[in-house]
């Protein structure tokens, strides 16, 4: 039976290419604090250190959460992780260890061996076990992970510098904090997948990856199905670790018909993809993935989503639980998270300051929900910041990109990390860079260099505008004269909405407010723009803003901050346990701008 990666039920860490043999590493682990970090000088990753690993935690959820067992919130930057594996060295297999997170520096040993190490605290890394395996079917996998608490040059995103959460910071996560699973696949194999849909010539554009340099007579198989039809597929010469290839979509021609094939919020169909690698003519390894047939741009001052202008209704999505922090409680969350979001009547999430889970992004894609791809950033700037931020940055870029639902990159928020911008050449410079870095990474996605202001180039003019009273931020965007005296001026935050040495911008760049609302309502304490005391002035505020841009002849999308409270930042339209502060359905007609039926 063909594996189809569109219909499994969302468990699989690695949606976009999964394999049948794979099997789940995340439950209970061995752990140790190490504040004096004295782990590798006296060897805890040797299997015979098992003594100094003296509480338990629960993986994936980082020790400073509750959900861990741990629940330990101060500075600790040093953490270690010890559990006993089942697995066997076979020949013409390997055996890989994949690690979904680990914040923010890692090294992973098995058996008293090094077997990798990754720095990054947004992106996945896979360690190849094979070679490492002492005799017999159990051993020990061992994690140290740093993470200073009080590096700013570092990508962090949220979490707090201080003791306890303020303002709008969120407590720390350190080390583990994404799903940890076994794999055991061909010698040969797939190791990356992604693709380009070209609509009007009606083909895919497909990209793959192996795992070591092919052997003459190697080719890959990519084949496209749409539950029992097959729409396409191609057989490509693999000559080097990268290949690239084209698949014949005739479905798509037919513009009449293509409708019930293309990918979009309304209808959010998914088109399956099987990747098999054959030396010789015999497969020696078979990949399951998917795809959205689907084009994003922008024209004219619109977004277009299938060569179609289309109006973004967005919200800020922290991505943070009040048990697990940055973790979903359960893999169901993941879904009901994406099912929250649409019910209140928006068509696209901004994943505000980290990478969200595979999951979460398969159940964006699987029920259709746009996502604006975003990443931690840091809070200084220096050459060394400069680095972590690009390369981390590479590595999202790569591992996001399959997903149909991520249609725009965000590599920096509101200055985060180059606070001098406006007065200083080198953080100027970054942002362009990481500008013109990302297009070159994916020129399929419009990118917006620097949400909220000072843009310096980019796709999108994205502007936060936290103004509270309906009747202000609806002159803002009253017309065309009001939005460009907005945009010329010193703008909402105060700061020039595009810089002066913007590169790309032009006067069809689509106008969106990509932050405005934060309006609290919960109990004293909390943090908001403003403060209500009930769910009538909630409703009345909250929808009066809505009305100010949906009235709009100007914008083409918005982003309301937030979907849900977290911690003392209780200015969602959900409580911090998913729960609407109103009718789900008034929610959803000031979303919308149309009535209740």
């Amino acid at each position: 039976m063909t594996l189809r990666a569109t219909q499994h039920d969302g468990t699989h860490p690695r949606p976009t290419l999964m394999r049948e043999d794979w099997s789940s590493l995340d439950g209970t682990w061995s752990f140790a604090h190490d504040d004096e970090d004295r782990g590798l000088a006296e060897r805890w990753y040797e299997p015979a250190r098992e003594a100094v690993f003296t509480r338990s935690i629960t993986v994936p959820f980082v020790p400073e959460s509750e959900a861990s067992g741990i629940h330990a919130t101060g500075f600790h930057p040093v953490v270690w992780y010890r559990r006993t594996i089942t697995a066997r060295a076979e020949e013409g297999r390997r055996v890989l260890l994949h690690l979904g997170a680990v914040d923010h520096a890692a090294q992973v040993w098995v058996d008293g061996r090094l077997a990798g190490h990754h720095v990054g605290g947004q992106t996945s890394f896979t360690c190849d076990l094979t070679d490492l395996l002492d005799a017999g079917d159990e051993h020990v996998v061992v994690v140290r992970a740093f993470d200073d608490p009080h590096d700013m040059e570092l990508p962090r995103g949220k979490q707090d510098w201080r003791e306890e959460p303020h303002g709008i910071w969120y407590h720390r996560s350190t080390g583990i904090w994404r799903s940890v699973w076994l794999e055991t696949v061909a010698t040969q194999h797939v190791t990356g997948f992604h693709w380009e849909f070209d609509m009007p010539r009606a083909r895919v554009e497909v990209s793959a990856r192996l795992a070591r340099r092919p052997v003459p007579g190697t080719t890959v198989r990519v084949t496209l199905t749409a539950g029992e039809e097959h729409l396409g597929a191609v057989e490509i010469a693999a000559q080097d670790t990268r290949l690239q290839g084209v698949v014949d979509v005739p479905a798509v021609r037919n513009t009449q018909d293509r409708d019930r094939l293309l990918w979009s919020p309304e209808h959010p169909n998914l088109v399956d993809v099987t990747l098999e690698v054959l030396v010789g003519g015999e497969v020696v390894d078979t990949a399951a993935s998917y795809l959205g047939l689907r084009t994003t741009g922008i024209d004219r001052g619109w977004f277009l989503l299938n060569g179609e202008p289309y109006f973004v209704r967005s919200v800020l999505e922290q991505g943070y639980w009040p048990t697990s922090h940055l973790t979903a409680p359960s893999l169901e969350a993941y879904r009901e998270e994406v099912e929250l979001i649409k019910e209140l009547g928006f068509t696209a999430a901004r994943v505000h300051q980290k990478v969200e889970d595979p999951r979460f992004l398969f159940w964006a894609d699987r029920l259709g929900l746009l996502i604006w791809g975003e990443t931690a950033n840091a809070y200084a700037f220096s050459p060394r910041a400069a680095a972590a931020l690009t390369d981390e940055w590479i590595e999202i870029v790569e591992q996001v990109r399959p997903h149909p639902s991520v249609v725009t990159w965000v590599p920096v928020n509101e200055s985060w990390g180059v606070r001098d911008l406006a007065d200083s050449a080198p953080q100027k410079d970054l942002t362009i860079a990481l500008t013109a870095l990302t297009r070159s990474l994916d020129p399929s996605r419009p990118v917006v260099s620097n949400d909220g202001y000072e843009l310096t180039g980019g796709d999108i003019i994205a502007l936060h505008d936290y103004a509270t009273d309906g009747e202000e931020l609806a002159a803002h965007y009253a017309d065309e004269a009001a939005t460009a005296a907005t945009i010329a001026g010193r703008g909402p935050q105060r700061r020039r909405p595009i810089d002066d040495a913007a590169q790309g911008l032009t006067e069809g760049a689509p106008v969106m407010v990509t932050e405005f609302g934060g309006i609290a309502y919960a109990a004293e304490g909390t943090w908001g723009y403003a403060t209500v005391s009930g769910p009538e002035e909630f409703e009345e505020k909250v929808s009066s803003l809505f009305d100010a841009l949906n009235a709009s002849p100007v914008l083409a999308g918005h982003c309301y901050t937030q979907i849900t409270d977290t911690l003392q930042e209780a200015n969602g339209l959900a409580t911090a346990d998913r729960r609407p502060k109103l009718d789900p359905a008034v929610i959803r007609a000031f979303v919308t701008g149309r009535a209740p039926r």
